[in-house]
């Protein structure tokens, strides 16, 4: 199916992209990567009056060290994150997450703020982002403002990104030195997870000193497994240990019933995933 015509803006700065998102207002959609828009507007789920392509906008791309941080521009793609020595360095796990993502085709339009501002619960972002800790930092009229992750994700397919703001870049607190896995299971290779689970965790002395893990697909929105990340603290990074912090996983979790499987299956497959990628991350 052909989309519905409209207008389309290409931008070259951020400040005259939020000016044609104000002047537009409710009849525009953003185009980042398009993995996820451009479908729907070819099913013609959405027509909007304006496109506004932000391609083009050189300050929204890339990836820089901050010392204390690593500051990833939205419009990087996916496969730029994957190319990062730092990201895999200092946040691990979002390169192994982000080696998950599809295939080599759409990790080279994908960005990776276009997935977290799509904010599909299935999307293999959300959680790893989620268990970083990550910072979003959002610009619109009236300047710039930075959400944590855990206020980011409001509901399904919806953030704290409002009317008219852009969000311009995520800033991951480093974690270098930590162990780090993301397991994910689909039926069909390329597939939206059916369930995933990102952990990260830094081992001493052969225990488990601190660990942070993000669910996907377990809710409306990412997830922390906190009662899992507290339960594992000062355990051995042995099997039978793991095991047993890990079998609250999905205590909270509100997973969807579909044809890829049921709740109850989802909750089963989220124990049995963290458990896969804590031992993995640990080097167990």
């Amino acid at each position: 199916m052909i989309p519905a015509a409209f207008d389309y803006t290409a931008p070259t700065s951020l400040q005259e992209a939020l000016t044609v998102l104000a002047e537009a207002g409710d009849d525009a959609k953003v185009l980042a990567g398009g993995q996820s828009l451009l479908p729907i507007l070819r099913m013609r789920l959405n027509a909007p009056e304006r496109l506004v392509d932000l391609g083009r906008i050189d300050e929204l791309k890339g990836i820089t060290d901050e010392g204390s941080h690593l500051v990833i521009g939205a419009m990087t793609t996916y496969a730029d994150v994957l190319a990062s020595e730092a990201v895999r360095q200092h946040a691990s796990l979002l390169a192994k997450a982000v080696k998950e993502v599809a295939d080599p085709q759409i990790r080279h339009r994908g960005t990776i703020g276009g997935a977290l501002v799509h904010a599909d619960p299935a999307g293999d972002v959300g959680a790893p982002a989620l268990a970083l800790d990550a910072e979003f930092v959002i610009a619109g009229p009236g300047g710039e403002r930075t959400v944590p992750a855990g206020d980011f994700f409001r509901d399904l397919f919806e953030t704290a990104v409002g009317e008219g703001e852009l969000l311009t870049r995520i800033r991951f607190p480093k974690h270098t030195g930590w162990g780090a896995h993301y397991e994910k299971f689909v039926r069909v290779a390329h597939q939206w997870s059916i369930v995933a689970v990102g952990a990260t965790v830094r081992v001493d002395g052969g225990a488990i000193a601190e660990a942070r893990i993000g669910l996907t697909n377990m809710g409306s929105t990412p997830l922390r497994a906190t009662a899992v990340e507290q339960a594992l603290v000062g355990r051995q990074a042995t099997e039978e240990a793991v095991r047993e912090a890990c079998a609250a996983a999905a205590d909270g979790t509100s997973p969807p019933s579909d044809l890829n499987g049921g709740a109850d299956y989802r909750r089963h497959l989220a124990t049995v995933l963290t458990r896969r990628a804590v031992l993995a991350a640990a080097g167990a």
